[in-house]
Protein backbone atom coordinates (compact mmCIF):
# COMPACT_ATOMS: atom_id res chain seq x y z
CA UNK A 1 0.00 0.00 0.00
CA UNK A 2 0.78 3.70 -0.92
CA UNK A 3 1.23 5.95 2.24
CA UNK A 4 0.84 9.89 2.01
CA UNK A 5 4.59 10.25 2.57
CA UNK A 6 5.32 7.79 -0.22
CA UNK A 7 3.40 9.16 -3.25
CA UNK A 8 2.49 12.95 -4.72
CA UNK A 9 -0.35 12.97 -6.80
CA UNK A 10 0.14 16.29 -7.88
CA UNK A 11 2.28 15.51 -10.30
CA UNK A 12 -0.49 13.74 -11.79
CA UNK A 13 -2.77 15.41 -14.64
CA UNK A 14 -6.21 15.82 -13.26
CA UNK A 15 -7.43 13.51 -15.81
CA UNK A 16 -4.84 10.44 -14.36
CA UNK A 17 -5.64 11.42 -10.75
CA UNK A 18 -9.84 11.43 -11.25
CA UNK A 19 -9.39 7.98 -13.05
CA UNK A 20 -6.61 6.66 -10.02
CA UNK A 21 -9.26 7.17 -7.65
CA UNK A 22 -12.35 6.42 -9.51
CA UNK A 23 -11.07 2.70 -10.10
CA UNK A 24 -9.96 2.49 -6.30
CA UNK A 25 -13.27 3.73 -5.27
CA UNK A 26 -14.90 1.17 -7.90
CA UNK A 27 -12.53 -1.69 -6.30
CA UNK A 28 -12.09 -1.01 -2.19
CA UNK A 29 -15.47 0.57 -1.66
CA UNK A 30 -17.95 -1.46 0.44
CA UNK A 31 -21.37 -1.99 -1.95
CA UNK A 32 -23.62 -1.42 1.33
CA UNK A 33 -22.28 1.55 2.12
CA UNK A 34 -23.29 2.99 -1.59
CA UNK A 35 -26.51 5.09 -0.16
CA UNK A 36 -25.68 8.74 -0.43
CA UNK A 37 -28.25 10.54 1.27
CA UNK A 38 -30.35 7.88 3.92
CA UNK A 39 -26.89 6.48 4.88
CA UNK A 40 -24.50 7.74 7.82
CA UNK A 41 -21.42 6.43 8.94
CA UNK A 42 -20.78 6.43 12.40
CA UNK A 43 -18.74 4.63 15.09
CA UNK A 44 -17.01 1.87 13.82
CA UNK A 45 -17.85 1.93 9.94
CA UNK A 46 -16.89 5.56 10.26
CA UNK A 47 -13.73 4.86 11.54
CA UNK A 48 -13.16 1.98 9.23
CA UNK A 49 -13.51 4.43 6.23
CA UNK A 50 -10.81 6.94 7.55
CA UNK A 51 -8.76 4.02 7.98
CA UNK A 52 -9.22 2.52 5.00
CA UNK A 53 -8.44 5.78 3.22
CA UNK A 54 -5.04 6.48 4.58
CA UNK A 55 -3.86 3.18 4.65
CA UNK A 56 -4.33 3.41 0.59
CA UNK A 57 -3.10 7.08 0.50
CA UNK A 58 -6.22 8.64 -0.24
CA UNK A 59 -6.72 10.59 3.41
CA UNK A 60 -7.31 14.16 3.37
CA UNK A 61 -6.54 15.99 0.47
CA UNK A 62 -6.61 19.33 1.58
CA UNK A 63 -3.99 18.93 4.74
CA UNK A 64 -0.15 19.02 4.10
CA UNK A 65 1.67 15.69 3.26
CA UNK A 66 3.94 16.49 6.52
CA UNK A 67 1.08 15.98 8.50
CA UNK A 68 -0.43 12.70 7.17
CA UNK A 69 -2.73 14.29 4.61
CA UNK A 70 -1.95 14.27 0.68
CA UNK A 71 -1.22 17.95 0.19
CA UNK A 72 -3.33 18.01 -3.05
CA UNK A 73 -4.32 21.13 -4.97
CA UNK A 74 -7.03 22.54 -4.34
CA UNK A 75 -8.36 21.56 -8.39
CA UNK A 76 -7.53 17.76 -7.51
CA UNK A 77 -9.37 18.54 -4.00
CA UNK A 78 -12.46 19.30 -6.04
CA UNK A 79 -12.01 16.39 -8.24
CA UNK A 80 -11.71 13.91 -4.80
CA UNK A 81 -14.75 15.12 -3.60
CA UNK A 82 -16.62 14.99 -6.84
CA UNK A 83 -15.96 11.75 -7.28
CA UNK A 84 -16.66 10.83 -3.67
CA UNK A 85 -20.48 12.36 -5.21
CA UNK A 86 -20.12 10.92 -8.57
CA UNK A 87 -19.16 7.02 -7.06
CA UNK A 88 -22.63 7.34 -4.82
CA UNK A 89 -20.42 7.29 -1.51
CA UNK A 90 -22.16 7.89 1.88
CA UNK A 91 -21.92 10.70 3.69
CA UNK A 92 -19.51 10.49 6.84
CA UNK A 93 -18.48 13.35 9.25
CA UNK A 94 -15.20 13.18 10.02
CA UNK A 95 -15.15 16.86 12.19
CA UNK A 96 -11.53 15.97 13.15
CA UNK A 97 -10.29 15.61 9.50
CA UNK A 98 -12.30 18.30 8.07
CA UNK A 99 -12.98 20.69 10.30
CA UNK A 100 -10.11 20.81 13.15
CA UNK A 101 -7.05 19.52 11.90
CA UNK A 102 -6.79 22.78 9.54
CA UNK A 103 -7.17 24.20 12.35
CA UNK A 104 -4.53 22.77 14.38
CA UNK A 105 -2.30 23.17 11.41
CA UNK A 106 -3.03 27.03 11.31
CA UNK A 107 -3.20 28.19 15.27
CA UNK A 108 -2.20 24.64 17.04
CA UNK A 109 1.13 24.45 19.37
CA UNK A 110 3.89 21.88 17.81
CA UNK A 111 2.86 19.76 20.93
CA UNK A 112 -0.98 19.51 19.63
CA UNK A 113 -0.47 18.97 16.52
CA UNK A 114 2.04 16.45 17.05
CA UNK A 115 -0.53 14.75 19.51
CA UNK A 116 -3.79 15.33 17.44
CA UNK A 117 -2.98 14.86 14.08
CA UNK A 118 -1.52 11.44 13.76
CA UNK A 119 -5.20 10.36 15.56
CA UNK A 120 -7.25 12.10 13.29
CA UNK A 121 -5.11 11.09 10.05
CA UNK A 122 -5.23 7.21 10.67
CA UNK A 123 -9.21 7.73 11.81
CA UNK A 124 -8.29 6.12 15.18
CA UNK A 125 -10.57 8.90 17.38
CA UNK A 126 -13.40 10.94 16.01
CA UNK A 127 -13.89 14.38 17.56
CA UNK A 128 -17.53 16.19 17.78
CA UNK A 129 -17.66 20.20 17.64
CA UNK A 130 -19.09 21.98 20.96
CA UNK A 131 -20.27 25.21 19.82
CA UNK A 132 -24.31 25.40 19.71
CA UNK A 133 -26.01 26.24 23.06
CA UNK A 134 -29.33 26.33 24.18
CA UNK A 135 -29.32 30.22 23.92
CA UNK A 136 -26.45 30.61 21.48
CA UNK A 137 -27.02 29.10 18.03
CA UNK A 138 -27.66 31.50 15.24
CA UNK A 139 -25.99 33.89 17.31
CA UNK A 140 -23.06 31.81 18.54
CA UNK A 141 -21.26 35.19 20.06
CA UNK A 142 -23.99 34.39 23.24
CA UNK A 143 -22.26 31.27 23.91
CA UNK A 144 -22.66 31.10 28.15
CA UNK A 145 -20.42 28.01 29.26
CA UNK A 146 -17.49 29.14 30.93
CA UNK A 147 -13.96 28.66 31.06
CA UNK A 148 -12.04 30.09 34.41
CA UNK A 149 -8.69 29.56 34.76
CA UNK A 150 -6.93 27.84 37.90
CA UNK A 151 -3.34 27.26 37.63
CA UNK A 152 -2.44 24.49 34.75
CA UNK A 153 -5.98 24.26 33.81
CA UNK A 154 -9.33 26.09 33.22
CA UNK A 155 -12.68 24.96 35.09
CA UNK A 156 -15.48 24.59 32.59
CA UNK A 157 -19.24 24.76 33.66
CA UNK A 158 -21.81 24.87 31.10
CA UNK A 159 -23.86 22.91 28.44
CA UNK A 160 -23.59 22.02 24.57
CA UNK A 161 -26.22 21.10 22.28
CA UNK A 162 -27.42 19.64 18.88
CA UNK A 163 -23.73 18.24 19.06
CA UNK A 164 -23.60 16.15 16.16
CA UNK A 165 -22.29 12.45 16.70
CA UNK A 166 -21.44 13.20 20.25
CA UNK A 167 -21.88 9.17 21.45
CA UNK A 168 -19.18 8.07 19.41
CA UNK A 169 -16.60 10.50 19.80
CA UNK A 170 -13.74 10.67 22.28
CA UNK A 171 -12.42 14.04 21.97
CA UNK A 172 -14.35 17.65 21.68
CA UNK A 173 -13.38 20.84 20.37
CA UNK A 174 -15.30 23.70 22.30
CA UNK A 175 -15.93 27.55 22.53
CA UNK A 176 -15.91 29.08 26.03
CA UNK A 177 -15.92 32.10 27.55
CA UNK A 178 -13.15 33.35 29.30
CA UNK A 179 -14.01 36.68 29.96
CA UNK A 180 -16.58 38.70 29.82
CA UNK A 181 -14.94 42.14 29.21
CA UNK A 182 -15.47 43.74 25.24
CA UNK A 183 -17.73 42.76 22.28
CA UNK A 184 -19.50 39.58 23.31
CA UNK A 185 -16.94 37.76 20.45
CA UNK A 186 -14.37 38.84 22.62
CA UNK A 187 -13.25 36.88 25.56
CA UNK A 188 -13.77 33.68 23.54
CA UNK A 189 -11.15 30.63 23.54
CA UNK A 190 -11.33 27.54 22.01
CA UNK A 191 -10.49 24.48 24.11
CA UNK A 192 -9.48 20.88 23.28
CA UNK A 193 -11.45 18.09 25.99
CA UNK A 194 -11.45 14.53 26.43
CA UNK A 195 -14.86 13.88 26.57
CA UNK A 196 -14.16 10.57 29.51
CA UNK A 197 -12.72 13.75 31.95
CA UNK A 198 -14.82 13.71 34.93
CA UNK A 199 -17.66 16.34 35.18
CA UNK A 200 -18.92 15.66 31.74
CA UNK A 201 -22.06 14.18 30.85
CA UNK A 202 -23.88 13.35 27.60
CA UNK A 203 -27.51 13.12 26.64
CA UNK A 204 -28.56 11.71 23.80
CA UNK A 205 -31.30 13.29 21.39
CA UNK A 206 -33.68 11.65 19.14
CA UNK A 207 -34.40 13.59 16.27
CA UNK A 208 -37.71 13.51 13.93
CA UNK A 209 -36.50 10.52 11.97
CA UNK A 210 -35.89 8.68 14.95
CA UNK A 211 -32.28 8.63 14.52
CA UNK A 212 -29.75 9.40 17.89
CA UNK A 213 -27.23 11.24 15.68
CA UNK A 214 -27.38 14.84 18.00
CA UNK A 215 -26.78 14.91 22.17
CA UNK A 216 -26.41 17.31 24.69
CA UNK A 217 -23.48 17.79 26.94
CA UNK A 218 -23.18 19.29 30.10
CA UNK A 219 -20.54 20.15 32.06
CA UNK A 220 -19.74 20.74 35.69
CA UNK A 221 -16.45 21.54 36.45
CA UNK A 222 -14.68 19.39 34.54
CA UNK A 223 -10.71 20.41 34.61
CA UNK A 224 -9.14 21.14 31.29
CA UNK A 225 -5.14 21.51 30.81
CA UNK A 226 -4.44 24.55 29.99
CA UNK A 227 -1.86 23.33 27.00
CA UNK A 228 -5.44 22.35 25.39
CA UNK A 229 -5.85 25.75 24.57
CA UNK A 230 -5.77 26.47 20.87
CA UNK A 231 -4.25 30.11 19.94
CA UNK A 232 -4.64 32.37 22.52
CA UNK A 233 -7.01 32.89 25.27
CA UNK A 234 -9.87 35.38 24.33
CA UNK A 235 -8.74 34.83 20.63
CA UNK A 236 -11.28 31.71 19.61
CA UNK A 237 -14.05 33.70 17.71
CA UNK A 238 -10.80 34.15 14.94
CA UNK A 239 -10.28 30.06 15.11
CA UNK A 240 -14.21 29.67 15.11
CA UNK A 241 -14.84 31.75 12.12
CA UNK A 242 -11.54 30.00 10.06
CA UNK A 243 -13.74 26.54 10.97
CA UNK A 244 -16.91 28.18 9.67
CA UNK A 245 -15.84 29.32 6.68
CA UNK A 246 -14.48 25.66 5.93
CA UNK A 247 -17.61 23.97 6.60
CA UNK A 248 -19.58 26.55 4.90
CA UNK A 249 -17.68 25.46 1.46
CA UNK A 250 -18.89 21.62 2.17
CA UNK A 251 -22.60 22.71 2.90
CA UNK A 252 -22.38 24.14 -0.40
CA UNK A 253 -21.99 21.55 -2.70
CA UNK A 254 -25.06 20.61 -4.94
CA UNK A 255 -24.03 17.10 -4.04
CA UNK A 256 -27.66 16.28 -1.90
CA UNK A 257 -29.98 18.17 -3.78
CA UNK A 258 -28.73 16.49 -6.98
CA UNK A 259 -29.04 12.96 -5.66
CA UNK A 260 -32.78 14.34 -4.00
CA UNK A 261 -33.46 15.34 -7.67
CA UNK A 262 -32.79 11.93 -8.76
CA UNK A 263 -35.10 10.53 -6.45
CA UNK A 264 -37.70 13.08 -7.70
CA UNK A 265 -37.48 11.96 -11.42
CA UNK A 266 -37.89 8.22 -10.04
CA UNK A 267 -40.72 9.26 -7.84
CA UNK A 268 -42.13 10.75 -11.51
CA UNK A 269 -41.42 7.93 -13.64
CA UNK A 270 -42.15 5.55 -10.84
CA UNK A 271 -46.28 6.68 -10.32
CA UNK A 272 -46.48 7.38 -14.24
CA UNK A 273 -46.13 10.94 -13.85
CA UNK A 274 -42.90 11.53 -15.84
CA UNK A 275 -45.07 12.74 -19.02
CA UNK A 276 -47.64 14.98 -16.67
CA UNK A 277 -48.33 18.25 -17.84
CA UNK A 278 -49.11 19.85 -14.73
CA UNK A 279 -45.78 18.60 -13.06
CA UNK A 280 -43.60 20.07 -16.38
CA UNK A 281 -43.53 23.19 -15.11
CA UNK A 282 -42.29 22.13 -11.70
CA UNK A 283 -40.07 19.28 -12.60
CA UNK A 284 -38.57 22.66 -15.16
CA UNK A 285 -37.78 24.70 -12.21
CA UNK A 286 -36.27 22.56 -9.77
CA UNK A 287 -33.82 21.92 -12.60
CA UNK A 288 -33.26 24.91 -13.56
CA UNK A 289 -32.52 25.91 -9.66
CA UNK A 290 -29.90 22.97 -9.75
CA UNK A 291 -27.97 24.12 -12.74
CA UNK A 292 -27.82 27.52 -11.28
CA UNK A 293 -26.47 26.19 -7.86
CA UNK A 294 -24.37 23.90 -9.57
CA UNK A 295 -22.78 26.85 -11.48
CA UNK A 296 -22.71 28.63 -8.91
CA UNK A 297 -20.62 26.18 -7.36
CA UNK A 298 -18.25 25.92 -10.10
CA UNK A 299 -17.74 29.76 -10.11
CA UNK A 300 -17.11 29.53 -6.02
CA UNK A 301 -14.57 26.54 -6.54
CA UNK A 302 -12.96 28.79 -9.49
CA UNK A 303 -12.59 31.53 -7.82
CA UNK A 304 -11.09 29.73 -4.04
CA UNK A 305 -8.32 28.09 -7.02
CA UNK A 306 -7.71 31.02 -8.13
CA UNK A 307 -7.29 33.07 -4.61
CA UNK A 308 -10.04 35.50 -5.54
CA UNK A 309 -12.99 33.95 -3.43
CA UNK A 310 -14.76 36.76 -1.20
CA UNK A 311 -16.26 35.23 2.59
CA UNK A 312 -19.91 36.50 1.71
CA UNK A 313 -19.30 34.00 -1.49
CA UNK A 314 -19.58 30.90 0.70
CA UNK A 315 -22.63 32.51 2.12
CA UNK A 316 -24.22 33.05 -1.12
CA UNK A 317 -23.45 29.02 -1.97
CA UNK A 318 -24.50 27.52 1.26
CA UNK A 319 -27.91 29.39 1.32
CA UNK A 320 -28.74 28.25 -2.22
CA UNK A 321 -27.35 24.49 -1.65
CA UNK A 322 -29.64 24.09 0.96
CA UNK A 323 -32.42 25.85 0.27
CA UNK A 324 -32.60 23.63 -3.07
CA UNK A 325 -31.78 21.02 -1.57
CA UNK A 326 -35.18 21.54 0.66
CA UNK A 327 -36.96 22.10 -2.00
CA UNK A 328 -37.02 19.58 -3.89
CA UNK A 329 -37.14 17.24 -1.05
CA UNK A 330 -40.42 19.50 -0.56
CA UNK A 331 -41.39 18.73 -4.05
CA UNK A 332 -40.97 14.73 -3.55
CA UNK A 333 -43.47 14.12 -0.96
CA UNK A 334 -45.68 16.62 -3.15
CA UNK A 335 -45.91 14.47 -6.21
CA UNK A 336 -45.29 11.20 -4.00
CA UNK A 337 -49.34 10.84 -3.13
CA UNK A 338 -49.95 8.26 -0.44
CA UNK A 339 -46.35 7.40 -0.77
CA UNK A 340 -45.16 10.45 1.09
CA UNK A 341 -47.03 9.32 4.54
CA UNK A 342 -45.33 5.89 4.45
CA UNK A 343 -42.45 5.98 7.78
CA UNK A 344 -39.70 4.02 6.24
CA UNK A 345 -39.07 2.61 3.09
CA UNK A 346 -41.92 2.46 0.37
CA UNK A 347 -41.83 0.41 -2.80
CA UNK A 348 -42.30 3.03 -6.12
CA UNK A 349 -41.61 1.79 -9.68
CA UNK A 350 -40.17 -1.93 -8.47
CA UNK A 351 -37.56 0.29 -5.89
CA UNK A 352 -37.82 0.86 -2.30
CA UNK A 353 -37.51 4.87 -1.90
CA UNK A 354 -37.15 6.52 1.69
CA UNK A 355 -39.05 9.60 1.11
CA UNK A 356 -39.48 11.06 4.68
CA UNK A 357 -36.59 10.29 5.21
CA UNK A 358 -34.59 12.17 2.64
CA UNK A 359 -36.69 15.06 3.61
CA UNK A 360 -35.87 14.92 7.12
CA UNK A 361 -32.23 14.91 6.32
CA UNK A 362 -33.21 18.22 4.14
CA UNK A 363 -35.26 20.01 7.01
CA UNK A 364 -31.76 21.14 9.12
CA UNK A 365 -29.55 22.15 6.42
CA UNK A 366 -30.40 25.57 6.39
CA UNK A 367 -29.63 25.39 10.38
CA UNK A 368 -26.09 23.95 10.80
CA UNK A 369 -22.76 25.57 9.67
CA UNK A 370 -24.63 28.88 9.95
CA UNK A 371 -28.75 29.52 10.19
CA UNK A 372 -29.16 30.89 6.52
CA UNK A 373 -30.52 33.93 8.57
CA UNK A 374 -27.04 34.84 9.53
CA UNK A 375 -25.80 34.10 5.83
CA UNK A 376 -28.35 36.55 4.24
CA UNK A 377 -26.91 38.82 6.75
CA UNK A 378 -23.60 38.58 5.81
CA UNK A 379 -24.02 38.97 2.20
CA UNK A 380 -26.12 42.06 3.21
CA UNK A 381 -23.81 43.30 5.11
CA UNK A 382 -20.60 42.80 2.18
CA UNK A 383 -22.95 43.98 -0.71
CA UNK A 384 -24.63 47.09 1.25
CA UNK A 385 -21.95 48.22 3.94
CA UNK A 386 -21.89 48.10 7.88
CA UNK A 387 -24.95 50.45 7.49
CA UNK A 388 -27.27 47.30 7.31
Amino acid sequence: MQTPETIDRNAMTDADFRAEFRNWLETHYPPEWRQPIVLRLQDAEERRWLRMMYDHGWRLPSWPREHGGMGLSLSKQLIFHEELERFGAARYLDSGGILLGPVLIRYGTPEQRAKYLPEIARGDVLWAQGYSEPNAGSDLASLRTTAVRDGDHYIVNGTKTWTTMIMFSRRMFLLARTSNIGRKQEGISFLLLDLDTPGVTIRPIENLAGDVEFGQVFFDNVRVPAENLVHREGEGWTVAKSLLGDERITSGSPSLARYAFEIFERVLAGLGLADDLELAELHATLLCDLEDLTALYEMVADAAIRGTMAPEETSMLKVLATETFQRIADATLQVAGEHAGVWGGTEIGGRIEELRRVYMIARPSSIYGGANEVQRDIVARALLGKAV
